[in-house]
């Protein structure tokens, strides 16, 4: 479904990250990983085809990316709500299957079936008659996922959907992307900031972090090795006694060098680099 091929891509005469190759197969899940600024949206807008490449070649469905591509199904980082609205999820969900195309869009019985069937795979069809504005983050997420899946498309393009969530929502979000990736062979690329909920169902990484990009099964890419050659100094990589992937920077190094210091849940151990040692468990 992907093919990249030493890609390189910047902003304004500045390199994001460079010599970046890998593919997405059908049927796979594929987590998104770095530090803030590291270019993780970055490559979201190339496969959707709103940014064009420095240099190297990509492929989005054996085609060069074009946006408005009906085969992706795409959650933005951020979703703007009024909490005042009174739109319904069902409606939401019902625009997602026309709202590309043309003109008014018309109520018609395919497009009704398709947000149904949506809302059902999501496990949000008792939301379909509430409206947005009183629904919880995490019943939110459910019915952007339905949104982006009404068009019934081929790849998932995923910005960070956990990062409102608590321990217990993003793991059940992130249960119900793997079942939609393996029941219908969707490829499903996932923006995270801790991998940890991901792990049990992921077929691939991409690493992002000072300009490099690592690709590859989680057992390749999430290593000491691996991840210190991508930052350029030494990162440890441990498990807790919960089996959490904790990465650990080295004693020289400041926070804002190695990407940490993002929000994350209480108590949590999240895989990515804190200085000094301190895993922030």
């Amino acid at each position: 479904m992907i093919v990249a091929d030493r890609l390189e891509v910047g902003y304004q005469g500045r390199s994001v990250w460079r010599n970046a190759t890998f593919t997405v197969e059908p049927g796979e899940f594929v987590a998104v990983i770095g530090p803030n600024g590291a270019g993780k949206t970055t490559l979201f807008r190339l496969l959707l085809g709103l940014h064009p490449a420095w240099s190297g070649g990509l492929r989005v469905f054996d085609a060069v990316p074009k946006r408005g591509n009906a085969r992706i199904g795409y959650v933005p980082q951020r979703h703007t709500i009024d909490f005042e609205t009174h739109v319904r999820c069902f409606d939401l969900v019902r625009l997602g299957y026309s709202g590309h195309k043309w003109g008014f869009p018309l109520s018609g019985r395919r497009e009704k079936e398709a947000a149904r069937r949506a809302l059902e795979t999501t496990g949000a069809s008792a939301l379909s008659d509430r409206p947005l504005g009183g629904l919880s983050g995490g019943e939110l997420q459910r019915v952007f996922l339905a949104e982006a899946l009404v068009g019934n498309p081929d790849l998932l393009l995923l910005d960070e959907p956990l990062s409102n969530l608590d321990l217990r929502r993003a793991k059940a979000l992130v249960h119900l992307v793997a079942d939609v990736v393996r029941s219908r062979k969707v490829a499903a690329l996932l923006v995270a900031h801790d991998i940890n909920p991901l792990i049990p169902y992921l077929d691939k990484v991409i690493y992002m972090a000072n300009g490099n990009v690592a690709c590859g099964l989680p057992s390749e890419v999430l290593t000491s090795a691996s991840l210190s050659r991508l930052y350029g100094v030494h990162v440890e990589v441990l498990r807790d006694s919960r089996g959490n992937i904790v990465i650990v920077g080295g004693e020289d190094h400041t926070e804002g060098e190695l990407g940490g210091g993002e929000d994350h849940h209480e108590g949590e151990a999240v895989a990515r680099p804190f200085p000094r040692g301190d895993a922030r468990t």
